[in-house]
């Protein structure tokens, strides 16, 4: 296919197109006469990943271009690329500087849900840094609010590896596990979104008769 068509399959602009293959995002096509180039499937199915990945996710292009190399090495282990994809997702964020205290809560936490955790994992400065963030505005969470939290990360860390599981090859399963880490974290935000509305219409009802999410029904004359 032509790169109009790869910009029709992909949804992406052919301006965008240009910009991922000069920058490596996407592997070159095969050159024809001229100036014509051929992509296939392969192109299609990459371009919609590089968008997941900065699109949803939310990643820099440096940080996307680490996270593909990984994952398009012959030897990178699943662990690897989940690993690289993790600490993509935390570049350019402030999470070195937590304080000790809230790390020590945070590995408590981990060590009560049985969780088998390296060190280098950078999900202990990123909440961490959220502990001290709750500290400075005056609020210390219990002890049931984080073990909430770590119950309702433990079953969609299990859902997410779950789906990895009959998927046809090695190189789709790495791909959906990158996706996943990924934009995993914009589908959380998202739904508790949808969660907190319903919780505020339960716990803090207002006056209106209806919950601000439901649209009242105009009964018939």
């Amino acid at each position: 296919m032509r790169i109009s068509e790869l910009s029709r399959r992909s949804g992406a602009p052919v301006s965008t197109l240009k910009y991922y293959l000069r920058e490596g995002l996407v592997h070159e096509g095969d050159r024809l006469s001229g100036n014509q180039t051929d992509y296939d499937e392969s192109h299609v199915q990459r371009v919609r990943l590089v968008r997941a990945l900065l699109e949803t996710g939310g990643l820099s292009i440096a940080a996307a271009k680490r996270v593909l190399t990984t994952l398009d090495a012959e030897d990178s282990s699943i662990a690897h690329t989940f690993a690289a994809a993790q600490h993509a997702m935390t570049d350019g964020r402030a999470h070195g500087d937590a304080s000790e205290t809230s790390r020590a809560r945070v590995a408590a936490l981990a060590d009560a849900q049985g969780w088998r955790t390296s060190p280098d994992n950078p999900g202990f400065g990123v909440a961490a840094r959220v502990l001290d963030d709750f500290s400075a505005v005056g609020f210390e969470p219990s002890d049931s609010y984080l073990g909430a939290y770590a119950s309702a990360a433990d079953q969609i860390a299990r859902a997410d590896l779950s789906a990895l599981i009959g998927r046809e090859s090695p190189e789709l399963t790495a791909e959906l596990m990158v996706v996943g880490t990924v934009v995993g974290d914009a589908l959380i935000a998202g739904l508790r979104r949808l969660a907190h509305q319903e919780a505020t219409a339960e716990l803090f009802p207002t006056s209106d008769a209806a919950s601000p999410h439901t649209t009242q029904r105009k009964d018939l004359p």
